[in-house]
C-alpha cells in the first residue's frame, strides 16, 4: 500500500495551507497515483491556477514486485517552472530531475515538495510505502 497526503502552501497568504488531500493505492503491479492539475487522471489535484504544476506532474507507479517509484513527468516546456525536492526519512534531501524517477524503498516515508520558481508557494506531497511481505 502507498499512502499519499497533499497540501498546497502559499507564503503570500501568510503561510496558509489549502485543504489537505489524501489518496492511497494497493501495491499491485501497475497501480498508479498521479498528482497534478488534471482532474480526469490525477487523484491529488492542485489549484487550477497554479501553472507551475503540470497537468500531470508526479506519477507514482507500482512495479511488478510491488515496489513503487515516483517520476516527475516532462511537460510541454523544455524547462520547468518548478523544482521538485525529495526527502526520504533519515536521508538528506535530493532534487528529483525533470523527467527523472526514483524508487521508493519498502517501508519508506518522506515528502516531495514541488516549489514554484516564481512565487513563494509549494505543493507538499507526503508519502508512506507500507512494508509488507510479497
Amino acid at each position: 500500500m502507498l499512502e499519499l497526503t497533499m497540501a498546497s502552501v502559499s507564503a503570500a497568504d501568510a503561510g496558509a495551507t489549502a485543504g489537505m488531500m489524501m489518496a492511497d493505492a494497493p501495491s499491485d503491479p501497475g497501480s498508479v497515483l498521479r498528482v497534478g492539475r488534471d482532474t480526469s487522471v490525477c487523484r491529488l489535484v492542485t489549484p487550477d491556477d497554479w501553472l507551475f504544476v503540470s497537468r500531470v506532474h508526479l506519477e507514482f507507479l507500482c512495479g511488478p514486485e510491488g515496489d513503487w517509484q515516483v517520476g516527475w513527468l516532462r511537460g510541454s516546456l523544455a524547462e520547468p517552472s518548478s523544482e521538485v525536492v525529495l526527502t526520504l526519512a533519515g536521508q538528506p534531501a535530493q532534487a528529483l530531475p525533470y523527467g527523472g524517477a526514483v524508487r521508493l524503498p519498502r517501508g519508506a516515508s518522506g515528502e516531495l515538495v514541488i516549489r514554484d520558481r516564481t512565487a513563494p508557494r509549494s505543493v507538499n506531497v507526503g508519502f508512506y510505502h507500507e512494508a509488507h511481505a510479497a
